[in-house]
């Protein structure tokens, strides 16, 4: 966005000029009162969304010279925090719709540019895609990440099968554990001997699933029950209520991807220890081949492996760097897709290797992609150490 475009400046000009672009996906009849939803995110789960409108309009309607169009927007705490250089995406949804997305980060602008399967633009304009209904497919655990990062909930194809999955717990959640060993029998055509990088994507987005479908029919019933104390609104009740279903999402997520990797490390016949003991009380999620090898000072540092698991790392990645001396280079798995360039080049010079599902490679650059290692390169490393 340039200057004139955001109005945190001086500027009065609440527009985006109607570029072709912008034709292309608007047309050419006015329209007045858009219903938008406008949404800012950032790169450490920042989000604001507001509701709001957009009108489109030919100002030289009715004049001789040639049509010149402009997009207006209304004014909301969303575009008061747009900067000149943020980049911005707007989506023309079914219902006629806008949906408004801005973005300074650059690890959500490689995400959303891969969910459009569109090319950065190098200069302040817009470009313009159009997806049609032979893009209906079945969404991947990549594009089901971003739009969760949205806040947008894609239908799911196979409710009925997942409620009848997730209908033996009632109105509770499960242990954690319980959850993640129900994702993986769900599935028995998945193999983590023979794919691991494949089984542990879909046994994430399983879980995922089942989990979401599970807390929609948990917070409707206590939504249903009413925040109510003595006649009055119970405000602290309600913001209690959302707050623990928000930490419930955040800390289910990292236990369940520590829960699908022992599953694929034991299928892999990999030695590991998970929250082994190292230095000042540290605990790596994963350390290979154990802790008794990593406190014995006889034992080769060469043939030991760390591992972090973190769902998304936004700027939490540096964590790992401490946690195990003897071990200089760290390996780190992640589920976060299009990590920025920036990212990725500090974690090398820091001597962190990323470790990525395979069919999360696609999200990131061509440059980074040579230098990501998959499941199964990892488990590969570990192996040698061990036999050696």
């Amino acid at each position: 966005m340039t200057l004139v475009e955001t109005i945190t400046q001086k500027s009065n000009q609440h527009e985006f000029q109607g570029t072709r672009p912008l034709r292309r996906l608007l047309g050419d009849d006015d329209r007045r009162g858009i219903t938008t939803r406008f949404i800012w995110i950032s790169g450490e789960q920042e989000a604001l969304a507001e509701e709001g409108f957009m009108s489109w309009s030919n100002v030289r309607k009715g004049k001789p010279r040639a049509p010149e169009y402009h997009l207006y927007y209304s004014s909301n705490a969303v575009t008061e925090l747009m900067q000149p250089g943020d980049m911005l995406f707007l989506a023309l949804q079914q219902d006629g719709s806008i949906l408004v997305v801005v973005t300074p980060s650059s690890t959500i602008q490689n995400q959303l540019l891969w969910l459009f399967a569109m090319e950065e633009q190098p200069e302040f304009a817009f470009t313009f895609r159009e997806i049609d209904d032979t893009h209906n497919a079945e969404l991947d655990f990549a594009a089901r990440y971003i739009l969760d990062e949205l806040g947008i909930e894609p239908e799911e194809p196979e409710a009925d099968r997942l409620d009848s999955l997730i209908e033996r717990f009632g109105l509770d959640f499960p242990k954690t554990r319980v959850f993640s060993e129900l994702a993986r029998t769900s599935m028995p055509e998945v193999s983590a001997a023979d794919d691991p990088d494949l089984a542990l994507i879909s046994w994430m987005d399983r879980e995922e699933q089942l989990f979401k479908r599970l807390e929609r029919r948990i917070v409707a019933a206590r939504i249903g029950s009413g925040f109510g104390a003595l006649g009055d609104a119970d405000v602290e009740g309600f913001l209690a209520f959302s707050l623990s279903v928000q930490n419930r999402r955040k800390a289910r997520a990292g236990q369940a991807l520590e829960n699908h990797l022992e599953a694929v490390f034991a299928a892999q016949q990999i030695r590991y220890v998970r929250g082994a003991e190292t230095e000042n009380r540290n605990k790596p999620d994963f350390l290979f081949p154990g802790q008794n090898e990593y406190r014995d000072p006889l034992y080769p540092e060469a043939r030991l492996t760390m591992l972090g698991a973190k769902s998304t790392l936004k700027d939490r990645w540096r964590q790992v760097l401490s946690e195990a001396l003897r071990i200089p280079e760290k390996h780190l798995l992640t589920l976060e897709p299009g990590i920025s360039e920036n990212q990725t080049d500090e974690m090398q010079a820091k001597k962190l290797q990323l470790v990525v599902p395979k069919r999360l490679h696609s999200t990131y650059r061509l440059t980074q992609q040579a230098w990501l290692m998959d499941v199964a390169d990892f488990i590969s490393v570990v192996r040698s150490r061990q036999e050696t």
